[in-house]
């Protein structure tokens, strides 16, 4: 039984997930229709800019993402809103959506009755909750989306999957995987065959673009260094290209083992991003403490292995 999505999400438990959304009926999302000749790709970079808009508003950074031809896939971080003013969450929600006329009248600062503040407040517990709530930035996105790319086509009805998958990612370790996962999903695909040739992709952002919004690597955001990162990315490439899925070149050993992973079973963990529909990524006591958490039996997770000694 389908569980429902605020028992899949707790960001008391971790603030990172893996988000993907598939079209319905296998509609084309991005790039060109074999058997219509149609070039769909500028809705690619529609795509990332929403999500880089929708991100400037919820208190959510992206980690990673990548938008292929019929899905599209984000590595989120979600923060907690309960240090914004009031009139920040006014301010944000407002950029999304109209306010009641009470909302307004207080952004105005205009006189109001104990029983409209009540009211306003109210509101703005529910607008907080929102700003901090993936199913709500989800469904700003692909709406969005959806009605560009129903009106393009001359349709209506929906355009995307009902519900969007998620994986919660338990730690550091279970983030970089994958992250990794998602910036090599046109290797996989054979959309590209390096890195920086990876167009719409969060890995290409941070080559092409020295500053950049996506979550930071430094000791604010992803403690490691961007260099590593990137040496990883390629190097794991190169393997899924040439078809060494059991092997690593030998610069990554020292990186792997700096970052606390395992060499041998690297490649194992990052392919089953793709394969099986987890729900939560991490060792074996993090997805215990994480199905307690949620109430969901100890049979959801991607164990990773522990890392060598």
């Amino acid at each position: 039984m389908t569980l429902p999505r605020n028992q899949l999400i707790s960001i008391e438990d971790t603030p990172y997930y893996h988000i993907v959304s598939r079209c319905v009926r296998r509609a084309f999302l991005c790039g060109k229709d074999k058997y219509s000749g149609k070039s769909y790709e500028h809705r690619r970079r529609l795509i990332v800019d929403r999500v880089k808009f929708l991100a400037s508003i919820f208190h959510v950074k992206v980690c990673a993402y990548a938008v292929m031809s019929n899905h599209y896939h984000l590595v989120l971080k979600v923060n907690d809103t309960k240090d914004w003013s009031i009139h920040q969450v006014l301010m944000n929600w407002s950029s999304l959506c109209n306010l009641p006329y009470l909302c307004q009248k207080y952004l105005n600062k205009q006189d109001m009755e104990k029983a409209e503040m009540r009211e306003v407040l109210a509101l703005t517990d529910e607008y907080r909750n929102r700003l901090m709530s993936i199913s709500w930035f989800m469904k700003m996105l692909n709406q969005d989306i959806a009605f560009k790319a129903n009106a393009e086509d001359g349709c209506k009805g929906h355009f995307f999957e009902s519900r969007f998958k998620s994986q919660a990612l338990l730690d550091e370790r279970a983030l970089l995987t994958c992250m990794a996962y998602v910036d090599l999903n046109p290797i996989r695909a054979a959309m590209a065959r390096s890195p920086e040739s990876s167009n719409y992709t969060s890995i290409q952002e941070r080559i092409k673009h020295k500053k950049t919004d996506l979550m930071s690597f430094d000791k604010t955001g992803i403690d490691y260094y961007l260099a590593d990162y990137l040496q990883l990315v390629d190097g794991t490439g190169r393997a899924i290209i040439e078809g060494k899925r059991g092997s690593i070149p030998k610069e990554l050993p020292e990186i792997l083992l700096r970052l606390d992973l395992n060499p041998d079973t690297w490649m194992d963990e990052l392919n089953q991003f793709k394969t099986k529909g987890y729900t939560a990524v991490g060792t074996v006591s993090q997805l215990k403490e994480f199905c307690q958490s949620v109430g969901k039996k100890f049979s959801i997770g991607l164990k990773l292995k522990p890392a060598l000694e």
